[in-house]
């Protein structure tokens, strides 16, 4: 999963859709820096989480992103 705007937190729902084996690609922090993080699901209840360094990103909206 791919996720091309920038959240505060790693969506739970997006960590439940992951395969074992599946990667999840994000942008988190606030609105002006945010981090892109890999997490590798590694078994059930097992993630592997990599930091890649300092990013911008717009912001996402709705339920799991930023409260305007």
């Amino acid at each position: 999963i791919m996720v091309t705007a920038a959240s505060p937190s790693v969506p739970k729902p997006l960590l439940e859709q992951l395969k074992v084996g599946g990667r999840l690609v994000i942008p988190v922090g606030d609105v002006y820096s945010q981090r892109m993080t890999v997490i590798d699901k590694k078994s059930e209840d097992e993630f592997e989480e990599k930091d890649l360094g300092e990013f911008v990103f717009v912001k996402l909206r709705g339920k799991y992103g930023f409260k305007d």
